[in-house]
């Protein structure tokens, strides 16, 4: 896996990935024409909202309807990032407005941009800089306990403990 990034496993609720089937995941989208033929079949409400995205392990962005779980999207597989994203038309294409690592899922720190910015230069999408709005995902060191840090506050809001600078969500990796 040479010239990739972390690689997330899925943390979330066991009932989650369990209830993921074979054929599951979301749209394997390669290429522009994967694209295009995929934003064609999007109704207007759906546009409307972020979609559920990943990329997987092939480094491959797969998208999902929003209130997919990422996991589904994911075929319960392990992902190089993970969270939602949305698109606008300007002009003669398609551009990302907004994409977030949220995913409470997987958790995948701020540093998965990369892979998500190569997955989308793939495509051939005009995207921002970086995540349009990050989420900061730490575990607990006392209590084991997934938190999403707030105004840069490490503190665990579930125990009061403090959270670690780093990246730490997954103890296996």
């Amino acid at each position: 896996m040479s010239g990739r990034g972390r690689s997330y496993r899925y943390v979330g609720p066991v009932e989650l990935k369990a209830a993921v089937g074979p054929g599951d995941g979301g749209r394997r989208i390669a290429s522009a024409a994967d694209f295009g033929g995929w934003i064609v079949e999007q109704s207007a409400a759906e546009l409307a909202e972020p979609f559920t995205f990943v990329v997987g392990m092939d480094g491959v962005l797969r998208l999902a309807p929003r209130r997919s779980e990422h996991v589904a999207c994911a075929g319960g597989e392990m992902v190089l990032g993970a969270g939602e994203i949305s698109f606008i038309r300007e002009a003669d294409r398609w551009t990302v407005s907004e994409v977030s690592n949220q995913s409470t899922g997987y958790c995948p720190d701020v540093s998965s941009w990369l892979e998500v910015a190569r997955a989308l230069d793939a495509v051939g999408l005009r995207r921002p800089s970086g995540f349009t709005h990050e989420v900061v995902f730490r575990r607990c060191p006392g209590c084991q306990e997934h938190n999403i840090v707030r105004e840069d506050d490490f503190v665990c809001v579930f125990c009061g403990s403090d959270l670690p600078a780093a990246w730490n969500v997954d103890p296996t990796s």
